[in-house]
């Protein structure tokens, strides 16, 4: 039993961090305190009041605990961390998780590219922005890269210098063909720092050398060469025209202001890299009540800069925060040189500042209905779910699905619903292993054993190491398993749970006659649902997602079966190996008469792999490897080519839409 009188007693006159529970163990608030004593008994003091929010947290309080650390900094830092991971009731909390993309030049290359970029790591790499509009980064690295001829290839250079031929970009003129090996380092990186020169902001230099060009190009009667120089000046003048001038300094600046309405405020900033506006962006944030606007300025800037890799050296405020020497110090640490947070009274600061305060109230008053609305169909649907199974709290859904088209292996998915809204980066892929045919049940068996399973190993390994339990992938368990059928579904579900050890509960969403969702069996009773209600349209969208996604998976798996290519089978031979075979032998019957010494003398290739293809093709497989080989041979070996290179684009679509979703088990 936790007695917070005594352990009030306990508590250390050091800097820390507290953090308080319910009686359901939920973490409710997340506090930094100079002194951990005097901080903490402040809240259970009859005659200190801080607002009716913080009295209502205050009696939800079971228990508390404390970190003790050696600055208020660490606090502060650890503080930020706690509340990013846990999103307490409590808390400002900021309601949306932005990326902001960047244009990446790897500088760390021999031949740099301009790239496109979700985050700043710690590379060689110069990096622009943050931007707001993907597409206007994606327009930009194109521009780019016609201007200034930047490949855009993914080879390693100098190392594949005459490895393939040129691609199409340098027939089209749009690069100088650096696979050839003619291209100077010290040319290509003159184009790199008139790149990078454009990029920061000089765009002078960029429109006099193709007026220029375009010029001479006229003189010479070339018109088109002309047309295509003055297409790019108006590519140039266009993607210019996109940043406000806002000073006559290059400095890096963020403008921020707020505008609050009860309990929902927006928060507007403003990005300013080398003198210019990059853009705009607006965040919604759920505020306790009685916090002052400086307090809740103060967390957003403790949230967003925590998340945020690239920090500005000045930071526009419309009023000073309680903290601010405790924040500077903080976000110094984190860009490596000074940084000022300061409060504008007059002149262009004072009225950018004022601009951003604008917009915030503008977006708030229009904005509000429609984030009313959303929570409707998220949070509100989650309540009417809650209330129809009789549960509190329901806030994770698991649903599965599986898929098995025409006889064609089976594969299961698994898609997560947190607080209404989809969390594609838990979302899991099975193949099926242990099931032969088209057999749901046992294939759903499967599914479940393996992600709870797996899910009950990472815990044990996470609690051996001392880690909390939801920092692994399959750890963390859904309030409620919904199954896409009625009786026979959630049975096997059961069954599963009970094997385990588990106690989930399981619903199963029912379908009427045209496959349509009918209602909910739970607890052996069938639940009829309001067709109109926010419950059912999202049981509706869970359903349709699990259904999605198991199709997607399905569809990916008969594209490669498809184009699958006997060099495939071939032991020790991969993407690279495959191209380089193709490249050499004009037949599959001239790589066959190859010897062990002619496929070694192919660059790609070693010792072990020239012994794995020989040995393919004469010795273990025999028979069977020679008829393949005779049958390539009657048929063209262009035709295997193509089926392989058509095979490598399937598993490259594959990786980006992976990436996009989740990672396969």
């Amino acid at each position: 039993m936790f007695d917070i009188q005594e352990e009030l007693k306990k508590l250390p006159n050091q800097p820390g961090v507290y953090i308080m529970h319910d009686s359901r163990d939920a973490i409710i608030y997340v506090g930094k305190a100079k002194s951990l004593t005097k901080r903490v008994h402040q809240y259970f003091q009859a005659s200190h009041d801080e607002g009716i929010k913080k009295k209502q947290m205050v009696e939800h309080i079971d228990h508390f605990e404390y970190i003790i650390t050696d600055t208020e900094l660490e606090a502060l830092v650890l503080e930020s961390n706690l509340i990013k991971e846990h999103r307490p009731k409590y808390n400002t909390m900021l309601r949306d998780d932005k990326t902001y993309p960047y244009i990446r030049v790897t500088l760390g290359e021999d031949y740099p590219r301009v790239l496109f970029a979700r985050r700043v790591l710690k590379d060689k790499s110069r990096y622009f922005g943050p931007f707001t509009s993907g597409n206007a980064v994606r327009e930009t690295i194109d521009l780019v890269q016609k201007v200034f001829k930047i490949r855009n290839c993914n080879r390693v250079f100098p190392r594949d210098f005459g490895k393939d031929r040129p691609c199409l970009n340098y027939h089209m003129k749009l690069c100088d063909g650096i696979c050839t090996g003619q291209v100077s380092k010290e040319a290509y990186r003159q184009n790199v720092d008139r790149a990078v020169e454009f990029l920061n902001g000089n765009d002078k230099p960029v429109i006099e050398d193709l007026t220029k060009k375009m010029q001479d190009a006229a003189a010479e009667l070339d018109f088109e060469k002309a047309a295509h120089y003055r297409d790019l000046i108006h590519s140039v003048e266009a993607c210019v025209e996109k940043q406000k001038i806002t000073q006559t300094g290059d400095e890096d600046q963020d403008i921020i202001a707020m505008a609050r309405q009860d309990e929902d405020a927006v928060v507007q900033i403003f990005f300013i890299r080398g003198g210019k506006m990059l853009g705009r962006d607006h965040f919604f944030l759920s505020l306790p009540e009685d916090d002052s606007e400086a307090e809740e300025l103060e967390a957003f800037v403790q949230q967003f800069y925590a998340g945020t890799p690239v920090i500005p050296k000045e930071i526009f405020l419309p009023q000073d925060l309680p903290n601010r020497e405790l924040i500077e110090e903080w976000l110094t640490e984190k860009r490596g040189n000074k940084v000022y947070l300061r409060v504008p009274q007059r002149g262009q600061k004072s009225k950018l500042v004022q601009l951003a305060q604008k917009n915030a109230e503008q977006v708030l008053v229009q904005d509000k209905e429609r984030i009313k609305k959303e929570e409707g169909r998220t949070i509100g649907a989650m309540k009417e779910l809650s209330g129809l199974l009789h549960m509190k709290n329901v806030s994770r859904l698991e649903a599965y699905d599986i898929s098995n088209t025409n006889g064609f292996q089976s594969v299961g998915s698994m898609v997560v619903f947190e607080k209404g809204k989809p969390l594609r980066s838990d979302y899991r892929k099975f193949r099926i292993k242990t099931v032969s045919g088209p057999n749901d049940y046992a294939s759903m068996k499967e599914v479940l054993t393996r992600r709870f399973t797996h899910g009950l190993e990472e815990q044990k390994e996470l609690e051996e190491k001392g880690l909390e339990p939801e920092t692994g992938s399959f750890t963390r368990f859904p309030d409620v398993i919904m199954m896409d059928g009625g009786r026979g579904q959630v049975n096997i579900a059961l069954e599963v749970l009970d094997e385990l050890g588990l106690s989930i509960p399981v619903c199963g969403m029912v379908k009427d006659d045209h496959h349509r969702t009918r209602g909910l069996y739970f607890h052996n009773v069938e639940i009829p649902m309001d067709r109109h209600s926010e419950a059912f349209r999202l049981i509706t969208r869970l359903q349709d997602e699990a259904h999605r996604f198991a199709i997607t998976y399905h569809k990916s798996l008969r594209g490669k079966a498809q184009v699958h290519s006997f060099l495939d089978d071939i032991p020790n031979i991969g993407p690279a190996r495959r191209k380089a075979l193709m490249r050499n032998f004009e037949s599959a019957e001239a790589l066959k008469a190859a010897s062990i010494e002619d496929l070694e003398k192919i660059p790609e290739m070693n010792a072990r792999a020239a012994e794995s293809v020989y040995e393919f093709l004469h010795k273990t497989e025999g028979k069977e490897a020679a008829e393949v080989v005779q049958q390539k041979a009657e048929n063209g070996f262009s035709e295997d080519l193509k089926a392989a290179s058509e095979n490598e684009l399937a598993k490259d679509r594959q990786v980006s839409s992976e990436n996009k979703s989740s990672g396969q088990t």
